[in-house]
């Protein structure tokens, strides 16, 4: 299964927290997904029937930047 790994930029309260979660798990084939509010830190686990870059357009829809 694939796992994406990457760093959400500007996350301060429990309201950015759930605006992301909310944008991540709105995707069709997430299996499993956690982002620490201390860090920005997010890992996936998806199917193969999405990539990277929707789940990275989904956060950046929700008004939040990933960093690499």
């Amino acid at each position: 299964m694939p796992r994406t790994e990457f760093v959400i930029a500007d996350l301060k309260t429990d309201a950015d927290l759930r605006d992301v979660m909310n944008a991540i798990q709105d995707l069709p084939c997430i299996e499993h997904s956690e982002v620490a509010l201390d860090t920005g830190a997010a890992v996936i686990e998806h199917t193969a029937m999405l990539d990277e870059g929707d789940i990275r357009a989904a956060v950046e829809a929700a008004g939040y930047r990933v960093v690499d």
